[in-house]
């Protein structure tokens, strides 16, 4: 991941004054890991959670079993609403989430390299499927490569 495209997704949030939360399945961390590898993420990054297992989802997140039973963990259905639920816990203007198959089994009977992610703002939740090719650590970095130009996409265009 270039800085440069880091430091644009800073210069985004610190110019229209907007707190951003991140929940994070698939992607470990990276994301936090990314936008704070650049100084100043402080003045807008107000939380994390990186809430791996379906059981975390639901106690930390308060994800709904019924989104596990009819859609799967990995789903855009899931994605959403650990956006929504993070945004909401954290109390900030916009949060981004990720969920996803890093392989190398069939998970669900969904494939791997299979991602969700979704933004969700004042102004609702938005949400992109991924089918990423690559190593497991491949698919994890384009994973949040991705989630990152997105977010910068959505808010850049609010």
């Amino acid at each position: 991941m270039d800085l440069k495209e880091i430091e644009i997704i800073h210069s985004i949030f610190k110019d229209r004054g907007l707190s951003l939360s991140v929940a994070e399945s698939c992607t470990g961390g990276l994301i936090c890991h990314y936008l704070t590898a650049v100084p100043g993420a402080s003045s807008f990054l107000q939380a994390g959670v990186v809430s791996y297992s379906a059981e975390s989802k639901k106690r930390i997140l308060g994800i709904s079993q019924k989104i596990f039973s009819v859609y799967g963990i990995v789903s855009e259905e899931t994605a959403r609403q650990m956006a929504e639920r993070v945004r909401t816990l954290t109390k900030t203007d916009v949060a981004v989430s990720t969920t996803g198959n890093l392989g190398p089994e069939v998970l669900e009977n969904k494939p791997k390299g299979l991602v969700f992610v979704a933004i969700s703002s004042e102004k609702g939740t938005v949400s992109k499927k991924l089918q990423l090719k690559g190593t497991r650590g491949q698919i994890k970095e384009k994973a949040v490569i991705a989630a990152l130009k997105f977010l910068a996409e959505v808010v850049g265009n609010g």
